[in-house]
């Protein structure tokens, strides 16, 4: 199962909904397939241009490394040295904090990941899986 355009549309949407309901700093929001590349993205008004980088790199290291922002962060700080080479192999592009949440389908296998970045990484995630959730799919935070 692969992650369509539409159903990445109404994650964005529904993320950026939940980020306004909850009064959050402007969100961007990245969703990838499988394999990392890019299906849609969407930066609010009033978020800095760079969140773009910020988005991918969360959802890029998950969906690369098969693991979750959250994981993701708690190895960087166990060791360091191990995630600072992860970054140099994927080219500077892994941003490992919450925030990267992994795709799963029904069956849990990772078909993509959603990146969300404008406010605290925990209300990201918030954000995020709420947009993860109103397509039917099961987010890894």
């Amino acid at each position: 199962m692969a992650v369509s355009l539409r159903k990445a549309r109404t994650i964005i949407r529904k993320t950026l909904e939940k980020g306004r309901e909850m009064d959050l700093k402007p969100l961007s929001v990245v969703v990838l397939d499988a394999g990392g590349h890019v299906i849609a993205f969407e930066r609010e008004d009033g978020a800095a241009p760079g969140r773009f980088p910020i988005a991918h790199g969360k959802a890029y290291g998950s969906v690369m490394l098969g693991m979750a922002g959250t994981a993701q962060m708690q190895r960087a700080e166990a060791q360091a040295y191990f995630m600072a080479a992860v970054n140099g192999v994927y080219g500077g592009q892994v941003v490992p904090v919450p925030g990267g949440i992994l795709l799963r389908d029904r069956k849990g296998a990772v078909i993509g990941a959603v990146g969300v970045t404008g406010d605290t990484s925990d209300n990201d995630v918030v954000a995020g899986m709420a947009g993860i959730e109103s397509v039917g799919l099961t987010g890894e935070s």
